[in-house]
């Protein structure tokens, strides 16, 4: 793996460890500025809404910088967001710096999956960006339960400035191993939104939007469900999220090959086998070890889509991939809120703790639904579905690319 893929996961690492260790510090933030734990959770959308936003705006902002130099800004973005959220004094200015933390999050996903693909041979471009990705699953397994532990015993600032010195390792990683991409003379914002116009772009993010929705609908209730349910102790709870984060890592590993052999394909088994696991889940959720089983695969297979659904955007954007690369995060981000809400309704709705899993299933099935709908779509005799990369950088075990294409 070139080593700029490292310094790329890093990046990621730092990125998934901001986002999810604010969910295990709830607690200790609402006594540390004086509010209720429900406003404190407030926290988490300020962070997914800064997601949503930053992904486009500070796309097309930078659409004319050099993407190394692009990362170096979004990276240091990212380290004063946490510093600002580690020092802040008041909730309003803790929702204001959680809100700054997550403008780059997606702009730095786009800009380094556009990256990492252009670092090696077109047939291995998806397999880079799942390296990246990495990054963000071992957060899960890592990252996040160390952030949450230090957390509790020196106190959440602490998490947060220690976050902010992964983003300083990071950066000097981005500095030291990334090759600089030059932009094309082309290149610009406008482009950009006009790749986005795209309707093939529009129902890859949908695809995003209501397939991964369907892994959140359970992700988001999964404590009280193996609590209710199952029976497993809370203090169990976080070696059971850290499983979830264990089955991610090899969804993503797995993903990455397969997406190079064959993109469409994998998106629609990835979500067709989300939506059975979802299914199965209701049931085996009864007994420990069945429901521990389950929900490795649960984990795994709702990271196993993302790859194949980034490089289907990137696919679709053509030679303007930057802006759709990075609105698949914040599609994922409307997705966590959306799967979540309709979960929490059924809930309300008093159908039971495992409804959460069949409302997830049904919408990873509406998800493979637009998935076809837009393989269907791609068949009208155009290339929209072809991979270019152009300027690829040569690097370790890589021979230099100068305009290669792929098909799915």
């Amino acid at each position: 793996m070139p080593l700029a893929l490292l310094a790329l996961a890093v990046v990621a690492f730092g990125l998934g460890t901001t986002e999810f260790a604010t969910m295990g510090l709830l607690p200790q933030i609402a006594d540390g500025v004086g509010v209720s734990v429900p406003d404190a959770g407030n926290l988490v959308s300020a962070y997914a809404i800064g997601v949503v936003i930053g992904a486009p705006v500070l796309t097309g902002i930078g659409a004319r910088i050099p993407h190394k130099r692009l990362l170096l800004l979004l990276t240091g973005l990212f380290v004063v967001g946490n510093v600002a959220s580690a020092l802040a004094p008041s909730y309003g200015l803790l929702f204001g710096a959680r809100f700054l933390t997550g403008l780059p999050h997606g702009a730095l996903f786009g800009v380094g999956a556009v990256v990492a693909s252009r670092l090696v041979a077109p047939d291995r471009a998806a397999r880079a960006v799942s390296r990246m990705f990495l990054g963000l699953t071992v957060a899960n397994i890592v990252g996040v339960p160390a952030g949450t532990a230090l957390g509790q015993q020196l106190g959440w600032r602490s998490a947060f400035l220690a976050i902010a010195v992964i983003g300083l390792a990071a950066l000097a990683a981005l500095a030291l191993f990334v090759p600089h991409q030059p932009r094309g003379r082309q290149s610009g914002a406008r482009r950009e939104l006009r790749a986005m116009s795209n309707r093939h772009v529009a129902v890859g993010l949908a695809v995003a939007v209501v397939g991964f929705g369907g892994f959140f609908a359970v992700y988001s209730y999964l404590v009280p469900i193996l609590t209710n349910v199952t029976g497993i102790s809370e203090t169990s709870t976080t070696l059971v999220l850290a499983l979830y984060g264990v089955g991610m890592t090899l969804g993503t590993l797995i993903a990455g090959p397969l997406t190079d052999r064959a993109l469409r394909p994998t998106l629609y088994a990835g979500l067709a086998l989300l939506a059975a696991a979802l299914v199965t889940f209701s049931f085996t959720v009864h007994t420990t070890w069945a429901a521990l089983v389950t929900i490795t695969f649960i984990g795994a297979l709702g990271s196993f889509i993302t790859t194949p659904v980034q490089m289907l955007l990137m696919a679709k954007a053509k030679d303007a991939p930057t802006m759709a690369a990075a609105s698949n995060h914040s599609a994922f981000n409307l997705a966590n809120a959306g799967g979540a809400w309709l979960g929490g309704l059924a809930l309300s709705a008093g159908w039971g703790w495992t409804s959460p899993a069949l409302v997830g299933a049904a919408l990873a099935v509406a998800g493979l639904g637009l998935a076809v709908v837009g393989g269907l779509m791609n068949r009208d005799g155009s290339r929209s579905d072809v991979v270019t990369v152009s300027g690829a950088i040569p690097s370790a075990g890589a021979e230099k690319v100068g305009s290669a294409q792929r098909s799915d």
